[in-house]
């Protein structure tokens, strides 16, 4: 007997749809052999900061005198970061104040006697920088600035404090707090 004769023309046609249709399906899909997926993360905006030495520095030790003597030494790498990706031609200013160096007993050396000189300044960005080597740290003096910025930037420099000690002072550490800032 024909499948025509059982089904009928409707029927055949159905059947071989039908048969066509589970062959399509059958077939496996064909597998995608690249892809991309988008990643992104957020840069935030950065901040200007001051490091400066954290442990004690030693300028060394000297006999006493009659006359004024100057004791100097280095006070340790300073360093200004600048990721504020600034405006250009913006700047800032890193500063200092020192107190008076103090003996366990006795007179201090005022910090009128103080004096800061910033050295070689190494840099990194763009930026001019000067340094002012101020003589008297007695209140807050300017020592290094930094103008003409063009994103961001750092400066790095090794000062070196000398301080004027008169002549006649009692011996003993005579010690004092120097402290930086940056604006």
């Amino acid at each position: 007997m024909s499948l025509h004769r059982l089904f009928g023309l409707t029927g055949v046609a159905l059947l071989v749809a039908g048969l066509a249709t589970a062959a399509t399906s059958a077939t496996p899909a064909l597998a995608a052999t690249t892809g991309g997926t988008t990643a992104s993360f957020t840069l935030t905006g950065g901040t200007l900061s001051i490091t400066v030495p954290t442990a004690s520095v030693s300028f060394g030790s000297t006999p006493e005198t009659v006359a004024t003597q100057v004791v100097s030494g280095s006070l340790g790498q300073v360093q200004v970061n600048d990721a504020r990706d600034a405006a250009a031609g913006s700047g800032w200013v890193a500063t200092v104040i020192s107190a008076a160096f103090t003996p366990s007993a006795g007179p201090a050396i005022a910090a009128s006697a103080v004096s800061y000189s910033a050295g070689a300044i190494t840099q990194v960005g763009t930026a001019t920088y000067t340094a002012n080597n101020p003589v008297d740290l007695t209140g807050v003096v300017a020592v290094v600035t930094a103008t003409g910025i063009t994103g961001d930037n750092s400066a790095t420099w090794n000062p070196t404090i000398s301080i004027d000690v008169p002549g006649g002072l009692a011996a003993g550490i005579y010690g004092a707090v120097i402290t930086h800032s940056v604006t």
